[in-house]
């Protein structure tokens, strides 16, 4: 056989050339081929969950949407069956709300509500913090009976003990006060702030806090400098949960308070009367209360959401 006739062992470049159309062809039809049927059901699952998300965030504000299209209605609007959607729009009802009517301003009430709730949250966030970093971090003998000893206290109804801390009040000539709101908020927040606190504490690895503790820093620098900013998730949940609750107590507020001290909830109560058209009136005022919590729930959203969930998966 001569040199002519001994097959190439390597292909050509035109035999190359022309292979090379259809291998791109084979690996383009692998990389279109559909996806198995597991992965095809989990993200037909996930759109189904995503879908009925929306659904049930729609289904809960439409409530909060329609007071608010009731509360700019004018009252005879607001009153009719079935609802006009196409009424005129006005603010009538928060100008009465609001006292340029020539009624009572909310303003006081108000102040007096945030005052009671910001001090009270601020104050249960002091005596709470260490508290739970005792109990978590550092616990003490029997601590988990201590926590249950803490969530005991909320099972007392509020009505009775109403009248032992009204009689109090009263003999130490603290009705009608402020501060006497802002101490009964505290001591009502302060097991639910502990037993919240203390889970979220107990994520922190104990390596950090010893780690500071070699480095000399002392427990006020830990508990500030170390252990705050990793719970600060937490502490913000704990903080808006405290909030929201000294906000919306009514009960002891009602009977403790007159005029001085009314708060935002009392003042609501005495709003509205059952006489003529209110339904405006009283969808504008219950807006106008609640904006407070919802302003600092949307701000605090995010550290709500990691404070919450802090802890959730092991």
């Amino acid at each position: 056989m001569t040199a002519a006739q001994v097959p190439d062992p390597k292909p050509s470049s035109a035999t190359r050339t022309a292979s090379s159309p259809a291998a791109t062809t084979r690996r383009a039809s692998r990389q279109a081929a559909p996806p198995p049927p597991p992965l095809r059901r989990a993200r037909r699952r996930n759109a189904a969950l995503g879908l009925l998300a929306w659904l049930l965030g729609v289904l809960f504000f439409l409530p909060v949407a329609w007071m608010v299209l009731t509360s700019l209605h004018s009252e005879p609007d607001a009153a009719t069956n079935p609802p006009s959607l196409g009424a005129p729009l006005t603010l009538d009802s928060y100008r009465t709300f609001f006292g340029a009517d020539g009624g009572a301003s909310p303003w006081p009430s108000l102040a007096n509500s945030m005052s009671a709730s910001v001090l009270s949250t601020v104050f249960v966030l002091l005596l709470a913090f260490p508290a739970a970093y005792a109990l978590s971090i550092r616990p003490v003998a029997r601590w988990r009976d201590v926590l249950f000893f803490f969530l005991s206290t909320k099972m007392l109804p509020v009505v009775a003990g109403l009248l032992p801390v009204y009689l109090f009040a009263k003999n130490v000539g603290m009705l009608d006060n402020i501060w006497l709101l802002i101490i009964l908020y505290t001591s009502m927040n302060l097991p639910i702030a502990v037993w919240m606190l203390q889970s979220f504490l107990a994520e922190i690895p104990v390596s950090l806090i010893e780690a500071a503790q070699l480095d000399g820093a002392r427990l006020p620098t830990i508990l500030l400098r170390v252990i705050a900013p990793i719970a600060g998730p937490g502490v913000a949940a704990t903080a808006l949960i405290c909030f929201i609750f000294s906000w919306n107590e009514m009960l002891f507020a009602k009977v403790l308070t007159g005029v001085v001290a009314q708060t935002a909830p009392v003042f609501l109560t005495g709003f509205i009367t059952s006489q003529g058209l209110f339904l405006a009136k009283v969808c504008a005022a219950s807006l106008a209360i609640s904006l407070p919590v919802l302003a600092a729930g949307f701000a605090a959203q995010d550290k709500l959401v990691q404070g919450l969930s802090l802890g959730a998966v092991k």
